[in-house]
């Protein structure tokens, strides 16, 4: 079975979480620069059969698109293009960058560990994956 492969889009930074082959477990898989992106993506999706990518939608309290929303619609359009054939499925990602957060402290990581962004990054993608699949069932 394909994998469904999670990214939560920054300026600078992009987490990428993955599911095993059974699209059950959500892991993260790495933190790239955004301006990689696509190059990664492109190697990526020769390596592994990938049927669904889940774009995180940042938005506001009140459902409004957030100040970051214009990056990541630019990111979404390159996206397109460069792989069209490819399912898109945008997912609310308000609050995944706490929990991410949340996650470090309570797995015990000392507090030079939990100010690694690259970390958040890659834990936010990968929360908003798993709460995709737990949804799912």
């Amino acid at each position: 079975m394909p994998r469904i492969l999670a990214i939560d889009y920054g300026q600078k930074r992009t987490g990428i979480a993955i599911t095993d082959e059974m699209q059950i477990i959500a892991s993260g898989l790495t933190t790239i620069a955004s301006e990689t992106s696509i190059a990664f993506l492109r190697d990526y999706f020769t390596k592994e059969k990938v049927e669904k990518v889940l774009i995180g939608e940042p938005k506001q309290m009140n459902g409004e698109p957030s100040q970051s929303t214009d990056i990541i619609e630019k990111f979404v359009t390159k996206f397109k293009n460069n792989f069209p054939d490819m399912a898109i499925e945008r997912v609310d990602e308000r609050f995944t960058s706490k929990m991410a957060f949340q996650t470090m402290i309570d797995s015990g990581l000392k507090k030079k560990q939990r100010q690694n962004k690259a970390l958040v990054d890659e834990i936010s993608a990968t929360i908003m994956l798993q709460d995709y699949l737990t949804r799912k069932i």
